[in-house]
């Protein structure tokens, strides 16, 4: 393979890398339910993208056998995370997390989005 071609399938790895462990990290340290929701649909959807592209132009380039196995997985990969990341929000925001007490040592801003039906927060 040319050099070239080499070095930006080692970004595309290392940038594909660097979201997906963004998303994990604000899995992991953010307070809320829909701030952890947020980074990893964003992230790891764009970090799991760009590894897939650089796995298919690997095989594209090398020589092997084109696998359609990358380009199902990144399709199904695509529609399902913003759809159950809707369905997260959504159930969040049925079951009134918004609402719930804050975690205790928490002194970050616990901004929530405003409530479906109108009615005053009283909890912030």
């Amino acid at each position: 393979m040319d050099i070239i071609f080499e070095i930006l399938l080692i970004a595309l790895l290392a940038t594909g890398s660097f979201f997906t462990l963004i998303g994990a990290f604000s899995l992991i340290r953010l307070s809320e339910f829909f701030k952890r929701l947020h980074g990893p649909t964003k992230a790891s959807t764009l970090g799991v993208g760009c590894m897939l592209v650089a796995s298919v132009g690997y095989h594209a380039f090398s020589g092997t056998d084109p696998q359609p196995r990358e380009l199902l997985i990144t399709a199904f990969l695509l529609l399902t995370a913003p759809i159950s990341a809707h369905l997260l929000a959504k159930a969040g925001l049925s079951l009134r997390l918004d609402e719930r007490p804050r975690l205790p040592g928490g002194d970050e801003d616990t901004h929530v989005p405003p409530r479906p039906d109108g009615a005053p927060d009283e909890n912030h």
